[in-house]
């Protein structure tokens, strides 16, 4: 019988191996005059090395080998940060699959670049194609109308009427596309933002003008990148939601690079999380410090999943950082949400832009413990609070961004759901004390370590509600809720994880999150349960016995597991563990004896 032949292992790759061979590649660049940036070194192991588990270890390998590494030409800076690792391990994950194999190509080609300028130039050229998109689409509609006629497919009245950018024939993306290999075809892409921000009112402030010439890239490098761009398409990734998951990719990516300290991008299930709880169905949805715009882009999936009419919700925010401003117009604006984020960039609490306004909803993921954020002459630094005037500490922005958000907040009915970091749960007794006494918290959700993407950090979910009162609300009967507060703790929920580092919620969870809160606030008290170590409804009175605390471990039931263990069993089983070992040493002592008596060496 003949033997069947094994099939090679291929050699386990080891760090010490990445290191040498990158080592060597510094080296060897060096000697050339050659400079290496970080993403060579990732595409050279990328080329090499193909096995995922190996290909894991090469970002904490570039790292090792740059701390060895005597040269002055590597870009160092390039090569650390956390974004860096985010995108390599999206690599290793993505590089076999269709839709992100093209965004990653999109992401490296311009990697050399500035990170904000890679952010710019990927994303505005995105913002045409799915403009272009529409607009084609649109077209394709405007033809099958009965009394159609061609001049109509020149009218943007007929584009508008449907939240579509109406677009001149030099701004369309197949005119793009077809002119990518011209020499002035970065003034071509120019031009079209220009062209298309003035056709559109509503895209005023939104669109990088003059922005691809100034960056001197290559013809070539950018032909590549709008190549990349145009394979991504209906036709080719029947995605539900195509848009948003390319966006959503290059955001998450991206987004880090333009933040001030204490401000991280909102992963996706922890806004679902969001949107679940507060039901934002009609009326003012707010955020003051917006972002990209993925609160609301997230509650209008809410909507949709709930089979809601979307037009009844008003989307309303605020964003201080001007490239930020910039993406979330473009960000809502290709997905039809109509907006009102402002005409500028500025902070909420130097000038309110809604100032006159009151919102139904509220979502945010303000900074984390902003330091610089009170002026003396801002417009919004001081807030009331019962009838009483509060200037929130300086040095610490969480409780203003509470107080502003609950200044904001329609007074009968309004309701808001944001993050802060933990500090804010013991942190300015006396405004916890009012928050309390006052009534405006309905529930505290402590989440995992790990959720974001560049800090490990734990956070909590506030549930601020102008009406704890008893009513009827999207078709639930809710109790009075007067003087009572929900703790939740989700610490432990962190089994999940992708990139083998990130903590995430399931749909199930989620859901098993709201079920929690909604039963809570059922007429209905059977449905409600507090639940030792997750759960624990709690009066104002308790809180205050707790210095209104409001840190959910303070309230919610520890279980001391040794009360559930049989202590004789248990000693039994320790009793025969001992007696085994005693033999075992017996047994020892006896060979020690018999061996050193073979030698001529008796112990006695």
């Amino acid at each position: 019988m003949e033997k069947k032949k094994k099939t090679p292992t291929k050699k386990k790759v080891t760090l010490k191996n990445f290191k040498d061979y990158i080592l060597d590649l510094l080296n060897e660049s060096d000697s050339k005059g050659i400079t290496l940036v970080s993403s060579d070194l990732l595409s050279e192991v990328e080329n090499k090395y193909d096995n995922e588990s190996d290909i894991s270890l090469a970002y904490s390998a570039i790292k090792d080998a740059l701390k060895k590494y005597k040269g002055s030409i590597i870009d160092e800076e390039e090569s650390t940060g956390d974004i860096e690792a985010l995108i390599f391990n999206q690599l290793k994950k993505e590089k076999r699959t269709g839709l992100e194999a093209i965004l990653w190509k999109c992401a490296n080609i311009l990697r050399t670049k500035e990170k904000s300028d890679n952010r710019k130039a990927v994303l505005g050229l995105v913002f045409l194609k799915f403009v272009g998109d529409k607009f084609v689409k649109r077209q394709e509609e405007i033809k099958q109308m009965p009394d159609f006629d061609e001049m109509y497919l020149e009218m943007p009245q007929f584009y508008l009427s449907q939240n579509v950018f109406f677009l001149n024939e030099t701004s369309r993306w197949n005119y793009i596309v077809n002119n990518a290999s011209q020499s002035n075809i970065a003034t071509i892409i120019d031009q079209a933002m220009k062209d298309i921000e003035d056709t559109n009112p509503t895209l005023k402030g939104a669109l990088d003008l003059n922005f691809y010439a100034p960056l001197n890239l290559e013809t070539s490098k950018l032909k590549s990148l709008i190549d990349e761009i145009n394979k991504i398409s209906d036709n080719n990734f029947h995605d539900k939601d195509l848009i948003g998951r390319v966006y959503e990719y290059f955001l998450s990516i991206f987004s880090i690079y333009e933040g001030k300290a204490g401000e991280y991008y909102t992963p996706k299930p922890i806004v679902e999380l969001l949107t679940e709880l507060i039901e934002p169905y009609s009326g003012r949805i707010y955020d003051p410090c917006c972002g990209s715009g993925g609160m609301f882009v997230q509650s209008y999936k809410f909507l949709e999943a709930h089979h809601k009419d979307k037009a009844k919700l008003f989307v309303f925010g605020q964003e201080e950082n001007s490239t930020t401003y910039k993406l979330a117009k473009m960000n809502l604006a290709i997905r039809g949400i109509p907006n009102d984020l402002g005409n500028k960039a500025i902070s909420t609490f130097t000038e309110d832009l809604h100032r006159d306004k009151k919102m139904n909803y509220i979502i945010a993921n303000p900074p984390f413990n902003l330091k610089e954020w009170y002026s003396p002459t801002g417009q919004n630094c001081k807030f009331t609070l019962g009838g009483e005037l509060i200037t929130p500490p300086e040095s610490n922005a969480n409780y203003a961004w509470i107080l502003h958000m609950i200044n904001k907040l329609d007074v009968n009915n309004g309701i808001a759901g944001f993050l802060l970091a933990n500090g804010a749960l013991s942190a300015e007794q006396a405004i916890r004390e009012k928050l309390i006494k006052e009534d405006k918290i309905e529930a505290i959700m402590i989440l995992p370590r790990e959720m974001f993407y560049s800090t490990d950090i734990s956070v909590t979910v506030w549930i601020v509600n102008n009406n704890k009162k008893a009513r009827t609300l999207n078709g639930r009967q809710l109790r009075d809720r007067t003087g009572e507060v929900l703790f939740v703790d989700l610490r432990t929920w962190n089994q999940n994880k992708f990139e083998k580092k990130f903590v995430t919620f399931t749909e199930e969870q989620i859901q098993q999150v709201k079920s929690i809160y909604n039963n809570w606030q059922d007429v209905d008290r059977s449905k409600y349960q507090d639940i030792p170590e997750l759960c624990k409804s709690v009066t104002k009175e308790q809180i205050s016995k707790k210095d209104y605390s409001l840190v959910p471990s303070k309230y919610i039931e520890f279980v001391d597991k040794d009360l559930d263990i049989d202590y004789d069993k248990e000693m039994a089983r320790i009793q025969n563990e001992m007696k085994e070992l005693l033999k075992e040493e017996k047994k020892t002592q006896q060979m020690l004896k018999d061996a050193f008596e073979g030698i001529g060496y008796g112990i006695e």
